[in-house]
């Protein structure tokens, strides 16, 4: 603890929020696979369980456009711990009898859980701008790369908490614990979170949710097109396909994804090392164009071999590993840039638009991804990716070209 005060404030601050972001993803891993394994033995379908979680999608659209006005008026350490309570009510509603679990109810927790988790990533997002000095660019790449890669490798292990929960504490039990332990967590962000982080000089105006830049915009709409190309195949029609046709277990399908979350998240941390420019310049928009491009032609790749009868389990599985891996720098360049375009004052209105795209990409593929797997399989799911990335490449080209120069 000594070592720790001794930390410069904006250290700390930057562990704590940090730290609230982990707690947080932790429980929304674990309860997202609780409610899968959990209706799942009670011979609910895939597709019916996807729809359990619709109403966590399109409040996370809802929430990062009003969430980022909030932050900006009342401060991001309060939609941080807003965000954090409401995951703790999500956990405890569904801790009622097992005879009052209806869908309404689950899908109502649900909502909670993505305002909530939409509050969290908002607001740690937005925090990291204020805590690093403008001119420190290449810092600014690292402590983002850092937050978001750990965040998804964190939600992979998530995974497997809700497993272990289930399988020792049973659904209710689980619930009861992660509220009991997130609780703890709120305490502590309560009153150690700086209380004016991230509040606008001014009030905005609500329609200021709506970003008048131009780099942004365009940032915002190749954002939505990458997070649908992920998951028109990822959410409901891989899962789906590799228990039917492979004839994979309940359990091996959770494991084999919870581990490609994990990797994924791992290459998003080291991105920087991947992508980081020797000229010195951190990247920009020529180098969001680059890895979109590269990775737009890989889901078709995937598709055309499938289609000529390779063997779909080399195909497809170590297609999916590449895929991770182009897929985390992408997205990890984006997470870096919004963060970079963002403005100073009141950042929370333009990182908070920018999730907002994010979530309504994922909403599109979740959708798509059950609709056209049903109608016309996987590889149909593999070309619409494709078309995706080539989507978000097109809006990359009006970026700015260069990154912007560092000084550390």
């Amino acid at each position: 603890m000594r070592a720790l005060s001794a930390l410069p404030l904006e250290i700390r601050q930057y562990l704590l929020v940090t730290g609230n972001y982990w707690a947080f993803t932790v429980t929304d891993g674990a309860l997202r696979m609780l409610v899968v394994l959990h209706f799942y033995t009670l011979g609910y379908t895939p597709l019916e369980i996807a729809a359990l979680f619709l109403f966590y999608e399109i409040f996370g659209v809802v929430t990062n456009l009003v969430g980022g006005y909030l932050g900006a008026r009342v401060g991001l350490n309060r939609t941080m711990n807003i965000g954090l309570a409401l995951q703790v009510i999500a956990l405890l509603i569904l801790t009622v009898p097992s005879a009052w679990l209806t869908v309404l109810l689950v899908m109502g927790a649900q909502a909670l859980s993505g305002i909530a988790k939409d509050l969290n990533k908002m607001s740690a997002k937005s925090s990291i701008k204020l805590l690093v000095p403008d001119n420190q660019q290449g810092t600014l790449f690292k402590w983002v790369a850092i937050l978001t890669g750990s965040k998804n490798a964190l939600k992979g292990v998530g995974f497997f908490v809700g497993g272990m929960l289930l399988a020792t504490l049973g659904f209710r039990g689980a619930m009861l614990a992660m509220a009991a332990v997130l609780a703890v967590v709120w305490v502590g962000s309560m009153i150690f979170l700086r209380k004016d982080l991230g509040k606008a000089s001014a009030a905005p105006k609500f329609r200021d949710v709506f970003s008048k830049s131009r780099a942004i915009n365009y940032l915002s709409a190749a954002r939505m097109f990458l997070f649908g190309a992920r998951d028109v195949w990822f959410v409901i029609a891989l899962p789906v396909y590799l228990s039917s046709v492979f004839g994979w277990d309940f359990w091996l399908v959770g494991g084999f994804m919870a581990s490609w979350i994990i990797g994924y998240g791992i290459v998003q941390s080291v991105a920087p090392a991947i992508t980081g420019s020797r000229s010195g310049n951190t990247p920009g928009g020529r180098a969001a164009l680059i890895w979109a491009l590269l990775l737009a032609g890989l889901p078709a790749g995937i598709a055309l071999a499938m289609a000529a009868g390779y063997s779909p389990q080399v195909v497809l599985i170590g297609g999916l590993l590449i895929f991770g891996v182009l897929f985390a720098v992408n997205s990890s360049l984006h997470s870096y840039l919004i963060v970079s375009y963002a403005k100073g004052d009141g950042v929370s209105l333009d990182v908070g638009f920018y999730y907002m795209s994010n979530a309504m990409g994922r909403l599109i593929g979740t959708l798509l991804s059950g609709w056209v797997y049903q109608a016309h399989g996987l590889e149909a799911c593999l070309w619409v990716s494709s078309l995706f990335v080539l989507m978000a490449a097109a809006f990359s080209l009006g970026l700015p070209r260069q990154g912007r120069s560092q000084t550390s």
